[in-house]
């Protein structure tokens, strides 16, 4: 295997950790509005993930910067054509963040209220957002034979990209829903775990119609296999849940999202952007990768440091594994 090959192997892996992680983080910015009854809920909700989401957010930026190194061509393509959707998602996530950490200096209600609205918005358009991105990726977008893109805004909202963004937005929400249902004890837990069962119907027959969708536009024997494990996984996670099982549950949601990820990058293969001109002008991990002294710096760089980055965050949710609940919210001082 070249090591382009690999980089693509580990830029996929970044990408898919990144949603798996962060994916939760969304679902549970979109059940401040869904799920909370009120701003005590709102806080148990906030504070489930107030220990990890930035730390979530690492795979992102390192997913991005790998891209630029190792296939700087991609990246150059990707962030060119799709510059107004991605800038939105930055935008989103920086404000989130704000919103995370501003919401609580001030007691006024308005206040508080206007920042888990930001927190609420800016978790649900980027969930739809990379749903949106992705499908176009894998599909296939304008690109000519000077490998730069052609194409409009309105073309990336193609009815196969749009329905790719449902596809993450709820599968997202269902992964948010049941990590809360994990991660939190009395009445919100239970309405955590009757929420799941409704959102995870709706993703299960998203995904479903989006995965055989690819599978028949561009897949093969493998991406089949990945299709069939995210569709059982996710019934099974389904299963668990109404069994009262989260940590199953979150652990097979999480599969999930790792299959349907895996499976994308299967149908992806070799092309980085296939072109929807001529298939001789697409991207692919041989003419938009980095010199081979590039990529294998690169590589023993990621070798150093990617166990140190696990072993941290890995600690991390070891030290706030425990379950919370409004009982366990004090009263703000300020």
């Amino acid at each position: 295997m070249e090591l382009h090959d690999v980089w693509f192997v580990l830029i996929a892996v970044l990408w898919t950790g990144y949603f798996f992680l962060e994916g939760f983080d969304f679902g549970v910015g979109v059940l401040t509005k869904l799920l909370a009854r009120n701003r005590v809920e709102k806080r148990v909700l906030i504070n489930t993930i107030g220990p990890v989401w930035d730390g979530n957010e690492v795979w992102l930026l390192t997913a991005g910067g790998a891209t630029f190194a190792a296939f700087p061509d991609w990246y150059a393509t990707l962030f060119s054509g799709f510059y107004l959707p991605l800038l939105l998602i930055l935008v989103c996530l920086i404000v989130r963040g704000v919103a995370f950490e501003y919401r609580a200096k001030r007691p006024e209600e308005n206040w508080q209220r206007n920042w888990e609205t930001a927190i609420f918005w800016t978790s649900l358009i980027p969930a739809f957002l990379w749903g949106v991105a992705f499908g176009n990726i894998v599909h296939g977008v304008k690109i000519d034979q000077h490998f730069e893109y052609v194409g409009s805004l309105w073309d990336l909202f193609n009815p196969y990209a749009l329905l790719g963004g449902l596809v993450t937005l709820t599968l997202f929400t269902f992964h948010g829903t049941v990590f809360t249902a994990l991660k939190t004890v009395g009445e919100i837990r239970e309405r955590a775990r009757k929420l799941a069962t409704k959102v995870g119907l709706v993703a299960a027959t998203l995904a479903l119609i989006f995965l055989l969708w690819t599978q028949v536009d561009s897949g093969d024997a493998k991406s089949l296999i990945a299709l069939a494990v995210a569709v059982v996984a996710l019934v099974a996670a389904l299963v668990a849940n109404q069994a009262g099982r989260e940590g199953w549950s979150f652990a097979l949601s999480g599969v999930t999202i790792v299959a349907a990820v895996a499976m994308l990058f299967l149908t992806l293969f070799p092309n980085v952007m296939p072109s929807s001109l001529n298939a001789d002008w697409s991207l692919t991990v041989t003419n938009a990768s980095s010199s081979p002294y590039t990529l294998k710096i690169m590589t023993w760089c990621a070798g150093i440091a990617t166990p140190i980055v696990l072993l941290y965050q890995s600690w991390t949710y070891w030290v706030f594994r425990k379950r919370i609940g409004t009982q366990h919210i004090a009263e703000a001082v300020h």
